[in-house]
């Protein structure tokens, strides 16, 4: 999807519906998993009790896309 996005501009809109459509369906499957959400809940519970006792951020991870 974001190859199609980059590759077409402004009209991704238009050109890229079936990449989308593909990655909304994956997108649904990781969402509806309940291992998967208490795995992301546990994560950021953890990430929320760090900067509580030390006031500072962590760091966003940055993901790569091997295309």
């Amino acid at each position: 999807f974001t190859k199609c996005c980059q590759e077409t501009g402004l009209l991704m809109v238009v050109k890229c519906r079936q990449e989308n459509s593909a990655l909304k369906d994956c997108l649904v499957g990781y969402y509806s998993d309940p291992s998967f959400y208490e795995e992301c809940k546990a994560e950021y519970l953890k990430q929320r009790e760090e900067y509580r006792a030390t006031g500072i951020k962590k760091k966003r991870q940055k993901f790569t896309l091997n295309v």
